[in-house]
């Protein structure tokens, strides 16, 4: 990500892409049910409000978009829910709320975060993939063929990949947020490896907020860019592994602030475009201190987003979809699992996209295979 000066122009192309996608999503699904109808694989309307596919496909990042142009290219005919404001983000997912996105192949001057997903978005449809904009509420996992449900369709489909995603947790305080008034995008962010080598943060005092192993992984990858790093903790020892701690407590460009918070986060020069610095209390003394930095990253975990599979599929102990090591399997037969919702390791857009091929290709042949036991049995 590299930060602009006029954030407006971000925050239009936003309100627009959300028009965008409310507007078309009916005329695409329009569309595909037309342009499938004289296929024996095509979509069937059974009733009014539900539809039947041979893949339904939950998600609207780069892991299910990406499910979505390999499952339409092989002609399944795939039905994609990509939500609306599910978590809180724009169809599209956490590359909604990134500005510029310089990481991922084929983009050499970098590319706003959401005209990536928008791009997305079009591919699949260019192939027939079938958009709904609603979110997934509830599926029923218990028996084949699957049942998905919205608040207004129904979708019975012989097999399902799931890509919702996980959200970075966010801390609240003042300047936090986003807008005129906040310094999200701006100087906070919650992924060192996506943004950590952003002009802005180059040379600068740069902040982490965390005490596990992802706060002392991303506060030593920081240092390859911030003059110095601070691990900004709330309590006074770290809950991060004892090889974690020492690797970042031995590297002398990290500094630990102790027991303390940040309380706001404020801008820096005349215009006050980007963060400043932040206003951190000892919760041991209450003191309220000035710390200057150009960069604060929250590294206080992800929550995958999987309340809504009501404990029909298998979660690890984190809350994410377990699936088969070197698969996107899961627990249910018929059922896959892609991107962020699956890694908690890695969490970046290009092995977001290669999970979801994974994950059509494991479809399809899963397809393959049950229509071949279906054809013996007949």
């Amino acid at each position: 990500m590299s930060f602009r000066p006029n954030q407006k122009t971000l925050f239009s192309l936003l309100k627009k892409a959300r028009s965008f996608v409310a507007s078309t999503s009916t005329t695409a699904a329009i569309a595909a049910t037309s342009s499938s109808s004289s296929s024996s694989s095509a979509i069937a309307m059974d009733a009014p409000n539900t539809l039947t596919t041979k893949l339904c496909i939950i998600g609207s990042g780069p892991a299910a978009h990406t499910a979505a142009i390999y499952a339409a290219r092989a002609e399944l005919n795939p039905i994609l829910f990509e939500g609306w404001m599910a978590n809180d983000i724009a169809p599209g997912g956490q590359l909604t709320t990134t500005s510029d996105v310089e990481n991922f192949p084929g983009f050499p001057d970098g590319i706003l975060g959401i005209e990536l997903t928008d791009r997305f978005r079009s591919q699949s449809l260019r192939f027939g993939t079938q958009i709904f904009t609603e979110t997934v509420s509830r599926v029923d996992f218990s028996a084949t063929p699957f049942k998905i449900f919205s608040d207004s369709k129904t979708v019975i489909a012989d097999s399902v990949i799931v890509a919702t995603g996980a959200v970075a947790k966010r801390l609240e305080f003042a300047g936090s947020g986003e807008g005129k008034d906040g310094f999200w995008n701006r100087g906070i962010s919650a992924c060192a490896v996506c943004d950590g080598a952003a002009p802005i943060f180059r040379n600068k005092p740069l902040a982490v907020i965390g005490g596990g192993d992802s706060a002392m992984e991303e506060a030593n990858f920081l240092t390859k860019y911030g003059s110095e790093v601070y691990i900004i903790h709330r309590r006074d020892s770290f809950r991060a592994s004892k090889i974690m701690q020492n690797r970042a407590l031995s590297n002398p460009k990290i500094k630990v602030v102790w027991n303390s918070a940040v309380v706001e986060a404020y801008g820096e020069g005349d215009k006050k475009n980007n963060l400043g610095g932040l206003k951190i209390k000892n919760s041991v003394s209450g003191e309220v201190s000035d710390l200057k930095v150009s960069g604060l990253f929250f590294a206080i975990g992800h929550e995958p987003a999987t309340k809504f599979l009501d404990g029909q599929l298998e979660l690890d102990s984190d809350g994410y979809v377990a699936t088969k090591p070197g698969s996107t399997v899961t627990s249910v037969r018929g059922v896959f699992a892609a991107g962020d919702v699956q890694d908690k390791k890695y969490r970046q857009a290009v092995t977001a996209a290669g999970t979801g091929c994974m994950a059509a290709l494991e479809a399809e042949h899963y397809l393959q295979e049950i229509g071949s036991q279906q054809d013996k049995t007949d």
